[in-house]
């Protein structure tokens, strides 16, 4: 009788887990979502608050702007402080802005995004969002 060989070969899953992990950076994933949000019909920007104002008044220009991003092993939930264009249904773009940034998080992470929480901070009245000069919110 002729005896089999036996390889031990770990699991794809051993081999993976052997190489380390990773870590996605809050920041990372807000910059993702300022930018997917930003791309919605109907955003004339993202807000920032207190602390956005004060390092744009210092020259530092930050995508996360206007984000907070709650992270976990493998979920994500995100607020987003938006700014919308006068005229159009502010329903319509934070469900549109909601399923762009959790689609563009997913697909770039691989986090699940639990939650996309809207806050419409305002109402731009100027075109001057389009020319790329500071948005006038009333």
């Amino acid at each position: 009788m002729t005896e089999r060989v036996r390889y031990n070969r770990p699991a794809m899953d051993e081999n993976r887990q052997s190489l380390g992990g990773f870590k996605i950076s809050e920041d990372v994933v807000a910059a993702i979502a300022s930018l997917a949000a930003s791309e919605v019909e109907g955003v004339a920007g993202l807000h920032g608050g207190l602390v956005g104002d004060l390092s744009q008044m210092l020259g530092k220009r930050s995508l996360g702007k206007g984000v907070k991003v709650e992270l976990g092993t493998r979920e994500a939930a995100i607020d987003l402080y938006l700014v919308v264009k006068y005229g159009i249904s502010i329903p319509a773009v934070a469900q549109a802005t909601q399923e762009r940034v959790k689609q563009a998080v997913e697909s770039m992470t691989g986090l699940t995004v639990v939650e996309v929480n809207v806050h419409v901070r305002g109402v731009s009245f100027d075109d001057d969002d389009a020319q790329g000069k500071e948005v006038r919110v009333r």
